[in-house]
């Protein structure tokens, strides 16, 4: 589905006198052929693998074949059954929900690329977690993902959801705005509090480098979907309370475009910056592929 801009979206939707993710819907029919109630059947599947990922990431054992990384969903989530955290229930599942499905991911799990593997945590963690705590139906949570696959459809179409061509603002950025604008959406916001959710996830998430300790994605991925996913949560509360980005949704995705494109090769998930060649970095590289030191 290519989309070329929010505002589009937003134009679509209200000349049409449709909802946003009915838009959304029949634009993904015009552009596939696959009739509506097939494309809605496979969300519908999406979002239980994104639950079932969840399910199997907050598994006390589940680590990675690296070792790099496992085990802190689990540990996160008892923290909230225990009532440790200081964070709202709602939030707080979120990033155990968010850290649980990127788990699965670098322990070679089934998981949903929402809109990549790397990101995979940031959109269901917010979404199972508000089906949680504020009851909505399956069917909510499905026209939610519908409107978060329009946002990320912009995204995708006027700039990248990749982190080798924009960093990681274009894959865990990409991510949050989605999750935002579902999570406006789902939470009755307006049409446009739902895209100035997405917008201020994203432009709060300009400059993010992709920097994979050892080039897997793992280290600094996994918690950063956590962190994310909290991010989304706050970019929504915020545009349902008025509060809108100054600068508009589309123009945040330019920004980002050429930001990544300004970005050094060294930090868009080559693992040969950032956290990627700190000492402790390299040291678990040398680890984990054997690496031995020059005599």
């Amino acid at each position: 589905m290519k989309i070329p801009s929010i505002a589009s979206i937003l134009e679509g939707a209200a000349k049409n006198h449709q909802a946003l993710w009915q838009y959304i819907l029949q634009a993904e029919f015009l552009d596939s052929g696959v009739p509506a109630e097939d494309i809605i059947a496979r969300v519908e599947n999406t979002y239980q693998v994104m639950k079932s990922a969840v399910r199997s990431g907050l598994k006390e054992h589940s680590r990675s074949l690296s070792g790099l990384t496992g085990g802190d969903a689990y540990k996160y989530y008892q923290r909230i059954q225990e009532g440790g955290s200081v964070l709202s229930d709602f939030n707080a599942k979120a990033i155990a929900y968010a850290i649980a499905t990127n788990e699965q991911n670098a322990s070679m799990g089934v998981i949903v690329a929402a809109p990549t593997a790397g990101a995979s945590g940031i959109l269901p963690g917010v979404l199972i977690a508000a089906q949680e705590e504020f009851g909505y139906l399956d069917d909510d949570i499905v026209h939610s993902l519908i409107v978060a696959s329009g946002i990320g459809a912009v995204i995708a179409t006027r700039a990248t959801v990749s982190g080798a061509a924009g960093g990681c603002q274009a894959e865990c950025g990409s991510a949050a705005a989605m999750a935002a604008g579902a999570l406006a959406h789902l939470l009755g916001g307006s049409d446009v509090q739902t895209v100035n959710a997405a917008a201020l996830a994203l432009k709060n998430s300009l400059g993010l480098a992709c920097d994979p300790v050892a080039g897997l994605v793992e280290v600094p991925c996994v918690k950063r979907n956590g962190v994310y996913a909290s991010m989304a949560i706050s970019a929504a509360d915020m545009a349902l309370a008025g509060i809108t980005s100054v600068i508009p949704p589309d123009e945040v995705i330019d920004a980002m475009f050429q930001i990544g494109s300004m970005m050094p090769s060294c930090i868009r998930e080559t693992a040969e910056g950032g956290l990627a060649v700190t000492p402790t970095g390299l040291e678990a590289k040398k680890r984990i592929f054997g690496i031995k030191d020059k005599e």
